[in-house]
């Protein structure tokens, strides 16, 4: 392709583990079926991105394929549509748009993989609904139904949108265990009607009791901690569900308890693109919920960087977890 067709941009890159770089790289003009962005706004995908910049997995791992350095973090973003490849219908140039595409300036997608967005909802909170449709996985696999009881364990960003979609889906009891009162205090805003601040096994009696004296049905782990699984199958309610939605580093390490045998439990595995066949319907039931009041998104992004500051964004999210949710790059500048 010729140099006059390709356009300067930037990056966020990892090099290599524990490096965080802003880099510059060329687009090319958008081909066939393709259209051309320019990004508003990114979202950090801290449990994801912060695993991946520091390179703590296990040979041999699903992250051990998925993180090849140099490494290109992100994977949610609001953009405009700034060009049009031959063929692309239903997209036109100024729309704005939901992209699955790295935290860059600009990129080159296919325009099927684009989902408009509505004018009611803000850019800034968009990207939302990438992480959503992560944890929407984890609400199909748990199977939510009316009266019913879950305990949420993380309240980051994946533990919030399960909040969200449990309490949309009509579920009584939503309980929700983390270390950090902020991000306990946003899942009581987002819809949980009880927070337990602290290891959930040290605490199963006061899960009980917010179940109305039962154990939950449904344990939803978003930790992505090797060490939760035998505390989550200890709290789950005989013939309960278990749903491991958070993705460690060492699977190796996970160990299951007799409580599956003798109790008759189910653990079912929730990973985000097991159900990329229903993301447009995923985002566009997400957007319907904010607009209309039934889930919320105040207060969720807190915190706000410049792309050149890359580095300071990843030290954040990586030593302050807790002080943080949304972490959201701007582009616009």
């Amino acid at each position: 392709m010729s140099q006059q067709h390709l356009l300067e941009a930037h990056r966020v890159v990892f090099p290599d583990r524990g490096q965080v770089e802003l880099e510059q790289f060329d687009v090319p003009a958008a081909g066939p079926g393709q259209v051309r962005l320019r990004t508003e706004f990114s979202l950090i995908s801290t449990g994801t991105e912060t695993t991946a910049l520091s390179g703590s997995f296990e040979p041999g791992s699903h992250w051990d394929s998925y993180v090849q350095y140099p490494f290109l973090p992100g994977y949610t973003a609001t953009a405009v549509v700034e060009e049009l490849g031959a063929d692309v219908d239903g997209l036109r140039i100024g729309d704005r748009v939901m992209a699955r595409i790295p935290h860059a300036s600009h990129a080159v997608v296919e325009a099927v993989e684009c989902f408009p967005i509505p004018a009611a909802i803000p850019s800034e909170l968009a990207p939302w609904a990438t992480l959503a449709q992560v944890a929407y996985v984890g609400a199909a696999a748990a199977e939510h139904r009316l009266r019913d009881s879950v305990l949420v364990i993380g309240a980051g960003p994946i533990g919030q949108m399960s909040v969200r979609w449990a309490a949309a889906a009509g579920v009584e009891s939503i309980v929700v265990a983390d270390i950090a009162p902020r991000r306990l205090e946003l899942a009581q805003w987002g819809g949980a009607t009880a927070i337990v601040t602290g290891d959930p096994a040290d605490h199963a009696e006061q899960i009980v009791e917010a179940c109305f004296g039962e154990s939950p049905r449904v344990v939803i782990d978003t930790t992505g901690r090797s060490e939760m699984l035998p505390k989550a199958l200890g709290l789950v309610r005989d013939r309960g569900t278990v749903v491991l939605l958070g993705d460690p580093g060492s699977p190796s390490e996970q160990h299951l308890t007799m409580d599956v045998i003798t109790r008759g439990l189910q653990i079912r595995g929730a990973h985000g693109p097991l159900l990329l066949d229903v993301e447009a319907e995923t985002y566009r039931s997400f957007f319907g919920l904010n607009i209309s009041g039934r889930l919320s998104l105040d207060g969720l992004n807190t915190h706000r960087f410049a792309p050149k500051d890359c580095a300071e964004a990843y030290r954040l999210v990586s030593t302050q977890r807790g002080e943080t949710m949304g972490v959201i790059f701007d582009w616009t500048d």
